[in-house]
């Protein structure tokens, strides 16, 4: 374990909180009384439920760019450091021997060009994959403007990649930072990864991702799902992340207010609906308001159930999976088993819904089967209900 006063201790302080803003687990590591705070691993959730741990720093943070809600823009007077390749990737090395860090997230700052930058993260995965043996999961940043022999080397090498969008339009964006283009700098290496991805399929097996600040460019929810949905259907993202802003000291969006918490969480929990019920954009907007927004106190699925009312209550011995997926309190998981257990047996009990895992309480409203008291005499049985059925268990979550 790494202790106090040494010069990689420094190196990982600053560039551990540098690399803050991209989000890949859901907090850093415990460590026993007296070690370092493992501020730079993460953990990060597994699509069977279970948790991974993952390395996260920056090449450096010395950075030319000038995006308003990053501590390492150009203007900011902060600490700067930076790794070299070969020693990075050796930090790296000793955390994953040490059985505290499975995987790496790279990412870095633009010291000097795009290109210059993207050569540092090649180089670090090269030695870990080619020099030291590692064969284990690996998730590079395509720094915004990079060439595109520089994506395809990154991309034959690493287990996912990325690059963060940030804001839904070009209009946005270019509140946030002067220097980014939407089109050529961020959207063109997603494609070209994509059509890597098609052409050569066993490149870059955890696919590509990408992230959004939410509430600094003064957008709505509707442009960012619009994107959203277009990013899935259009380049097959694997997954998005969302990031509430935080005012920086001194930043040109200082007195911009910091977004609630609870609209990051609506839009994991639209996204969810998008990506893993199968909702089209037009039911997912369903569930915002006259402004665009996703109301902060109400989880979108429940809302799009409101609004159409005609669908409901469905008959949980009849419906099909996809009708099982528009009713509250029922997700991916219930809905198959119901569809399994109505092979054997009808449904025709509440027990029975508790043992499928259905939120009953939510679901209550909206369904009916033979035998069914009135929602109002079930209200006296059901335990208090509770709004987390949508929101995913962590937001780094990698298939």
């Amino acid at each position: 374990m790494l202790t106090r006063g040494t010069g990689a201790d420094d190196k990982l302080r600053i560039l551990a909180a540098a690399a803050r803003f991209d989000v890949c687990g859901s907090g850093a590591l415990e460590t026993k009384p007296g070690d370092l705070p493992l501020h730079f691993i993460h953990r990060a959730a597994l699509p069977d439920g279970g948790c991974t741990s993952l390395f996260k720093v920056l090449m450096t943070n010395t950075c030319v760019n000038d995006c308003v809600y990053c501590v390492s823009a150009a203007s900011r007077n902060v600490r700067r450091s930076a790794f070299k390749p070969e020693e990075l990737a050796r930090t790296f090395l000793e955390f994953n021997r040490r059985h505290l860090a499975e995987g790496l997230f790279l990412s870095s700052g633009i010291a000097e060009c795009p290109d210059c930058a993207m050569e540092g993260i090649i180089k670090t995965v090269e030695i870990l994959r080619h020099k030291l043996g590692f064969k284990g999961y690996i998730h590079a940043k395509m720094l915004p403007g990079a060439s595109s022999d520089r994506i395809e080397a990154v991309c034959a090498l690493a287990s996912r990649v990325s690059v963060n969008i940030e804001a839904p339009t070009a209009a946005h964006l270019k509140r946030l930072s002067s220097r980014k283009n939407l089109l050529d700098g961020i959207l063109a290496p997603m494609r070209q990864a994509q059509g890597l991805q098609i052409s050569h399929p066993q490149l870059i097996p955890a696919g590509q991702t990408t992230q959004f600040v939410v509430g600094a460019a003064g957008e709505k929810d509707s442009d960012i799902l619009n994107t959203s949905a277009n990013l899935y259907q259009d380049i097959g993202l694997r997954r998005i992340y969302f990031s509430a802003y935080r005012p920086i000291l001194g930043s040109a969006l200082e007195g911009v207010p910091a977004a609630s918490p609870w609209r990051q969480h609506r839009l994991y929990q639209a996204d969810w609906l998008l990506r893993i019920y199968g909702f089209s954009l037009h039911e997912v907007s369903l569930a915002l308001d006259r402004g665009g927004n996703l109301p902060l106190k109400t989880n979108p699925k429940l809302a799009i159930a409101r609004a159409r009312p005609w669908l409901f209550p469905v008959d949980l011995n009849s419906a099909s999976y996809e009708e099982l997926l528009r009713v509250p309190g029922i997700g991916p998981l219930a809905a198959k088993r119901l569809v399994e257990m109505r092979r054997l047996r009808a449904v025709s009990s509440v027990d029975q819904l508790k043992k499928l895992r259905i939120r009953y309480r939510e679901a209550m409203p909206y369904i009916w089967f033979k035998g069914l008291l009135p929602f109002e005499r079930q209200l006296s049985f059901l335990p208090e209900l509770e709004d987390n059925e949508y929101c995913e268990p962590r937001y780094a979550k990698y298939e």
